[in-house]
């Protein structure tokens, strides 16, 4: 654009520490882009000597903002931001409405919403580069609506529509509204510290399905590219690509290794920024970022798990954070009736949730028992400490709360601080009490199902342990899948999924298996759509089992470390599974109590999944293993392509890795994600989307 009123700006991304996560470091981009992508982001001003970089800037926590100036000051200034859906669902997870109003945010809207004129303030749009969403700018600039406008593109804005863009503003006068043109690379969503989806929904069924077009899968594979470029771009570091040889993952390899060559100034990022020594670091320690094709996996997807966080996915209605179900309260006359409710869960704001999103369901009810008893009892000892305190006051006597030797002032100072103190307790007391809630709504699923006994015999399946024995494994699945009292609809179908795909029986086997299920599940009254859509599923995987287009989990063990895939159980951890679920039976009250005993068995039992074994094996350089296999594409290397020859790669001392970002394309899980982070924590994970084991099952049985 011909103006000196508009400039285009690439934003580099950010110089922070290490120990920084993909959710902070996004967090700081939009931050800076609400504060109108000035060099004062944190509120500092520019000509006080002692600012700092935003990128660095001190928060509080995850949704706090950095220190600065108030909303509505001249480094703050009030502002409309404008978004349309996909940028909504990026800021979502970051930002809550009051983080935003401190930001100097008023209003909040969509591109694509009836927008009443405010002409005094100037407007932040946050937006996809789309012919539509530029056409609504130079529309809202012709017609005045706001003083200014910031125009902040999720991605690359290509030059056609920036061309196009000017074109129209020109034609309408309006170029004097246009502030800042800025492409920010942040297009993915960070639903926690370091898990982040690309949000593209029904991407199985895109990548698999026979009339998908070569157009099609061109612009799909193009979208996870983009996403992946932003997340690199945040990270602020050029990591090393490993992926498999073929298919998606290559795909999306080679194109990001072009947008990288394409963009090198999005990446000269540490002059001036981190100084000599940061970057001589930085350079000693690279990220890793490893691209997997979801159909090298699709046990995890549909098998049942352990882990809370993953059975909150599970079980109850949950997405982007937010959990919904329906709780059995009874009212004064004895009529049991049933509530909504809904929570919005943080796993990074939130300790009891940070600490136990990971662990086993049995661990997470014994310690929330155990934290809201001891948080009560402490909430009820500065109270009746306040209370003995004020009858001191009153009758000007000494206090029986305090030791017999201290004096009044220090009583009084203790007193002060244990009041002070209580504010946070009863808000820790709360957000006990809602995961109280939580997994008595989950134990209600997961007695009622009896998912441990799913659990159980799908990780057996997935283990390798009927390897020798397909008759028995025949025999179980049948006796499960034929048990009307046990599973619903979904959870037989899914059992179904993890034979087929975890065994090497015959066709034969698996047809008698199919035809056990369908006249056990007719004979239970399930939903015809559902039974036609689960068994539409297993023929797909059939078909692909006997094209060999998918391994099964036992060519899979037979070619890796057995050990690698051994459960984590042993006498030892059997007397601690005895003595924890003693001892939450003793904590729990109701249902917790009656029904702890029926997932004992889902403790203990953890195994390495394959993304777990393929990012280890990369991480640590193992020989033997997919290091050896995996293309190896460093984009600091010019030829080529930026492919190493690996004959080549193991005669070398390789630089040691440093964050590590592990990508599926494809569907992706919170127990893929949670065993992950049990095995390599910290990792980051992403995937295409992230959706549950039933969404994923429908997405199976849509294909043909």
């Amino acid at each position: 654009m011909a103006t000196s009123s508009a400039t285009l700006t690439t934003m580099n991304p950010p110089s922070s520490s290490p120990s920084s996560s993909l959710k902070r470091k996004q967090l700081n981009g939009v931050s800076r882009m609400l504060a109108l992508n000035s060099s004062t982001s944190t509120g500092v001003s520019a000509n006080n000597s002692a600012a700092v970089d935003p990128s660095s800037a001190d928060l509080d926590s995850y949704n706090m903002l950095p220190h600065g100036a108030p909303a509505g000051s001249a480094h703050n200034q009030w502002k409309v931001l404008i978004y349309d859906r996909t940028c909504r669902s990026i800021i979502s997870p970051l930002l809550s409405v009051s983080d935003l109003r401190r930001k100097g945010v008023t209003l909040h809207l969509l591109i694509d919403s009836d927008r009443e004129p405010i002409p005094d303030v100037p407007a932040v749009y946050f937006v996809e580069p789309t012919r539509a969403n530029i056409s609504i700018i130079a529309q809202d600039c012709a017609l005045g609506l706001y003083k200014s406008a910031y125009l902040n593109f999720v991605t690359r804005l290509d030059r056609s529509l920036l061309e196009e863009f000017a074109r129209l503003v020109v034609q309408s006068n309006s170029v004097s509204r246009v502030a800042l043109v800025y492409d920010q690379y942040l297009d993915y969503v960070c639903l926690e510290r370091n898990l982040f989806t690309l949000n593209k929904n029904n991407s199985y069924v895109l990548y698999n399905d026979s009339t998908t077009t070569e157009a099609q899968m061109e612009k799909a594979m193009l979208d996870v590219a983009n996403g992946l470029l932003s997340v690199i771009s945040t990270i602020g570091q050029l990591p090393v690509i490993r992926c498999a040889r073929g298919g998606a993952p290559e795909m999306v390899a080679r194109k990001l290794m072009r947008m990288i060559s394409d963009r090198p100034m999005l990446f000269d990022r540490n002059k001036g920024r981190t100084g000599a020594a940061g970057a001589s670091g930085a350079a000693h320690r690279r990220p890793l970022m490893v691209i997997m094709d979801r159909n090298a996996d699709l046990i995890t997807p549909v098998q049942h798990t352990s882990t809370y966080q993953a059975l909150i996915d599970d079980v109850l209605r949950h997405r982007a954070n937010r959990v919904e179900f329906e709780a059995k309260t009874e009212d004064p006359n004895g009529r049991v009736r049933m509530i909504p409710k809904r929570f919005d869960l943080d796993a990074d704001e939130d300790p009891f949730y940070s600490r136990h999103k990971f662990n086993p369901f049995p661990e997470a009810i014994e310690s929330n028992g155990a934290e809201l008893q001891n948080v009560t009892a402490k909430t009820e000892e500065i109270r009746s400490k306040a209370i003995g305190g004020n009858e001191r006051n009153h009758h000007g006597g000494a206090s029986t709360i305090f030791g017999a030797n201290e004096s009044f002032p220090s009583g009084t100072s203790d007193l002060a601080t244990a009041v002070d103190s209580l504010p946070a307790l009863i808000e820790r007391k709360r957000q006990l009490e809602v995961h109280t809630s939580i997994l008595q709504a989950v134990m209600t699923e997961v007695a009622s199902r009896d998912i441990p006994q799913f659990y159980e015999l799908e990780s057996a399946l997935a283990m390798g342990a009927y390897r020798n024995d397909l008759a028995k494994a025949k025999r179980d699945v049948i006796e499960l899948v034929g048990d009307s009292a046990k599973g619903n609809t979904a959870d037989k179908i899914r059992l179904v999924v993890v034979y087929c795909l975890a065994t090497t029986a015959p066709g034969s086997d698996v047809d008698e298996v199919l035809g056990n299920l369908s006249e056990s599940l007719e004979g239970m009254g399930a939903e015809e759509k559902a039974l036609s859509q689960g068994l539409s599923a297993i023929e797909y995987l059939k078909r692909l089992r006997s094209m060999n287009v998918i391994s099964t989990m036992s060519d899979q063990l037979s070619a890796m470390d057995e050990t690698s895939y051994a459960g984590v159980g042993s006498p030892a951890s059997g007397d601690m599974l005895s003595t924890l679920m003693k001892s939450a039976t003793n904590q729990a009250t109701g249902l917790l109590a009656k029904a702890t005993e029926r997932v004992s068995s889902m403790l203990g039992k953890i195994h390495k999944h394959h993304v777990t074994c393929v990012v280890e094996n990369l991480a640590h350089q193992k020989p033997g293993t997919e290091d050896d296999e995996y293309l190896y594409l460093d984009p600091r290397i010019s030829s080529k392509g930026g492919e190493v020859n690996l004959a080549e790669i193991r005669q070398i001392c390789r630089a040691p890795v440093g964050e590590i970002v592990a990508f599926v394309v494809g569907p992706g899980s919170y127990s893929e994600h949670a065993n992950l982070n049990q095995t390599l924590p910290d990792v980051i994970y992403g995937a295409t989307e992230i959706c549950s084991a039933e969404s994923f099952l429908q997405q199976l049985g849509s294909l043909r």
